[in-house]
């Protein structure tokens, strides 16, 4: 029987995958791939067409490979699948050491790079600079038994961030909220209650039964005048996989963590860093650790003094102290005292048909390209879309959507890479991507309706995907967001989020889901009104959680371990506004830094938000919809991957370096 993984095809097989073709599959592209990459590092005559880019068509057949294994494990987790998944984590692991550690193969990169220096071009060049660099990171020019120890090392570090992930959803899954006074549903929108009330019947019980995805957390949280449903949504989903809450000591993150850092120092310090945070900024914009803390605690410094005054401004509307599960629900009533305008009233202004086309038209009019859904394609489950994006009459991308939450499916939203874009010897591919959300779903006949805050999510997942689809880069290891240096990857993505603010563009992306009617122009400018509402505050939240990341990896020691709370404390004294419960575990399911590739980066948000402020400033001063500044945009850092370096990239677009008063500005923050 033919196995769907290896079929070749440009998409994904999703009708025919199934767990019992995963490890089939990898183990027989790992055994020719290793033959292969042999045949290539013993080649006598190395040269970039005979070592580099038969290199590179192996790295792409593997990425497109295992890609559909990953997303449909984050995606429709099931127990098959997930043991599939983990059973291929260590071969996987073990053979991207071994040929990142390979001294032939890195020696024949050597050659290349001496005896072609004057005939490669800048791109064939860079790819060559970024696989060296690669080589050492990896351990090339270690001893043979700090190589063996340095690929242990990373085969454990693999595993264990899979099971923190895993962790994090079986605890989201397992818990649920029975409510059977429709009092305490008071504040929840329809669609939550409906789905409630269908999920108890469902386990034929009476009332309702709220679960734990992240549109109902945030619908409770924000909205629920049940300040006890309230608390019970805050505890359950800030002491997931913790030793704390409802569920404590099952699915506990707390050894994973101290395991994770733990390793982590160990392969930085074999590589000869102080730190893992050292060795994470190795590949970055930002050059040292004094770089990533003094630019957190300036812009801390900065936002710090609003932060106090909205927070003593939101306890005197309250009436008092606030516990963490009153911030939002307060902040909402206070939004809509000040602008008259709530998440919730807009939610029927912004149908996902609605935004999606007026996204769609904001990419064509800055991008000149063309935008179509196709159907007959296979997806992996039903409410998943497929678009295709066209530029000049030729495909030069393709997505997925899958926009609504469930059960089985990882929190949040995110962009990845489904397959890259090639265009060498061996071939050409054009770039696919997934985009995922969390949404609530739609309630039988209505469209799914989303909040601004949702509507800002889907903005900034499209910006991640042009960023991916439009690359004109050849080489995988550098097309789209490959090579990128991680603290610019988000520039794109925060970039384009502007526009979901922009008077000109609400009206193209609202209208009532009944009457058709565009958002009124007075409630535009209320929604408008509130971007900079608690700026301070959502700044030195981020701060926090960066802060806490970036501190715990470089200041790791052997002897007293990973000091998760007590590093976590310490950067709340600092810079925490929001008094937080001692219960609250929220590094336990902190999966941007534990599980994914943020460790030691997420500053990498706010850092990539003071390049997105400026690069926008440029286009408010020709023109929100200005063609030839989206086309330097476009020519400068869209198009162009991982093969220039990111802050050369800015400075050919802005004509100077980055400057974080747009940003500031923005958020109606003095400098």
């Amino acid at each position: 029987m033919s196995n769907p993984l290896l079929s070749g095809e440009l998409l994904p097989r999703f009708d025919a995958i199934r767990p019992e073709h995963v490890e089939p599959a990898i183990r027989s592209l790992l055994d020719s791939s290793r033959a292969r990459v042999a045949e290539i590092a013993a080649d006598a005559t190395p040269s970039f067409a005979r070592v580099v880019e038969p290199l590179e068509e192996l790295l792409h057949r593997l990425a497109r490979t295992w890609s559909p294994v990953s997303h449909l494990n984050a995606v429709v987790n099931s127990a098959p699948l997930r043991d599939a998944y983990n059973a291929c984590l260590p071969l996987l692991t073990e053979y991207q050491t071994d040929l990142a550690q390979s001294e032939p193969l890195y020696r024949a990169y050597a050659a290349v790079a001496e005896r072609e220096a004057a005939t490669l071009d800048p791109v064939q060049q860079r790819v060559i600079e970024h696989m060296l660099r690669d080589f050492r990171l990896a351990g090339v020019a270690l001893e043979p038994q700090q190589k063996e120890r340095f690929k242990a090392v990373m085969l454990e570090l693999t595993t264990l961030q899979s099971k923190f992930e895993e962790n994090v959803l079986d605890a989201t899954n397992a818990w649920t909220r029975h409510v059977s006074d429709a009092a305490e549903l008071a504040g929840l929108n329809e669609t939550i209650v409906e789905q409630a009330r269908a999920r108890a019947h469902d386990n034929r019980q009476e009332g309702w039964v709220l679960a734990l995805d992240q549109p109902t957390y945030v619908a409770v949280i924000t909205d629920a005048e049940s300040a006890a449903l309230r608390h019970d949504f805050y505890e359950a989903w800030t002491t997931r996989a913790s030793d704390q809450g409802p569920l404590a000591g099952r699915w506990d993150n707390t050894q994973v963590m101290a395991d994770i850092l733990r390793l982590r120092h160990e392969a930085a310090s074999l590589l000869g860093f102080g730190n893992f945070a050292d060795y994470a900024l190795a590949t970055r914009m930002a050059k040292s650790v004094p770089v990533v803390i003094d630019f957190l605690r300036e812009l801390a410094r900065a936002a710090r003094p609003a932060a106090l005054r909205e927070y003593a401004e939101l306890e005197q509307f309250a009436g008092g102290k606030l516990e963490a599960w009153d911030v939002a629900f307060w902040a909402e009533r206070l939004q809509r005292k000040l602008f008259s305008v709530s998440q919730e009233e807009l939610r029927p202004y912004f149908p996902l048909p609605r935004v999606l086309g007026g996204l769609f038209r904001v990419a064509e009019r800055l991008f000149g390209i063309h935008i179509l859904e196709r159907t007959g394609v296979a997806v992996w489950h039903p409410d998943v879309r497929y678009f295709e994006i066209e530029s000049r009459g030729a495909t030069v991308g393709s997505f997925y959507l899958d926009p609504y939450a469930r059960p089985h499916k990882r929190s949040g939203a995110w962009m990845d890479d489904c397959v890259g874009r090639k265009s060498t010897a061996g071939g050409a591919t054009t770039p696919v991507a997934y985009l995922v959300c969390n949404f609530l779903a739609p309630n039988g006949a209505q469209p799914a309706l989303l909040t601004h805050d949702d509507v800002v999510t889907m903005f900034h997942e499209f910006g991640h995907g042009l960023h991916h689809m439009l690359t004109r880069v050849a080489y995988p290891s550098l097309s789209g967001i490959n090579g990128v240096a991680w603290d610019a990857v988000e520039l794109p993505s925060q970039f384009l989020e502007n526009y979901a603010w922009h008077e000109g563009v609400l009206g193209e992306i609202s209208a009532h889901y009944v009457t058709g009617e565009p958002l009124p122009a007075d409630k535009q400018r209320q929604l408008m009104a509130t971007r900079s509402f608690h700026a301070g505050l959502a700044t030195m939240r981020q701060i926090e959680f960066a802060l806490f990341d970036f501190r715990v990896h470089a200041e790791y020691a052997s002897a007293r371990g990973g000091r998760v709370l007590e590093t976590l404390a310490e950067v709340r004294r600092e810079v925490g506004v929001v008094p937080a419960p001692g219960w609250n575990r929220f590094p336990h399911s902190f999966g941007h830094v534990f599980a994914g590739g943020y460790a030691a980066g997420y500053y990498s948000y706010k850092w990539a938000e003071v390049l997105a402020a400026d690069a926008f400033a440029a286009f408010e001063e020709t023109g929100v919809f200005d063609r030839a500044t989206a086309e330097r945009f476009l020519d400068s850092i869209l198009s162009r991957g991982g093969s220039r370096d990111a802050l050369e990239a800015f400075i050919e677009f802005r004509g100077r370096k980055p400057d974080i008063a747009p940003l500031l500005r923005q958020h109606g923050i003095a400098a």
